[in-house]
């Protein structure tokens, strides 16, 4: 159990570098006028986001519902470690109760 847990925190967590990666780099390609191969590689990574969910062990609801939270941590770390804007005590929190939310909806034992 606890492998398929932490197999499954990998997939969210490599689906979410590839998310705000590829959205990142199209980003700098519209905004800051970075070359095209910035929105090319972009795009290669949004559709390995795109990907990398199925190999999750839920249904298609549970799996983006509980992403979601882990998109929240990744987005708010990515923000202070590439974009260097510290996340203040709020910040910290609202991730928090986003990360508990996945926990809740991915992984808390269910009755058969």
């Amino acid at each position: 159990m606890l492998i398929d847990t932490v197999k499954s925190l990998i997939f969210f967590i490599v689906a979410g570098l590839f998310e705000i990666g590829g959205g990142y780099l199209i980003w700098s390609w519209l905004r800051e006028g970075r070359p095209f191969t910035f929105a090319v590689l972009g795009a290669i990574l949004l559709v390995l986001y795109g990907i990398v969910p199925t190999f999750q062990p839920a249904n298609f609801g549970r799996v983006y519902a509980a992403y979601g939270g882990i998109f929240i941590a990744l987005s708010v770390l990515w923000g202070w470690k590439i974009d260097h804007v510290k996340p203040d005590e709020f910040d910290i929190i609202g991730m928090c109760i986003a990360l508990v939310g996945v926990f809740v909806i991915m992984y808390w034992p269910r009755a058969a």
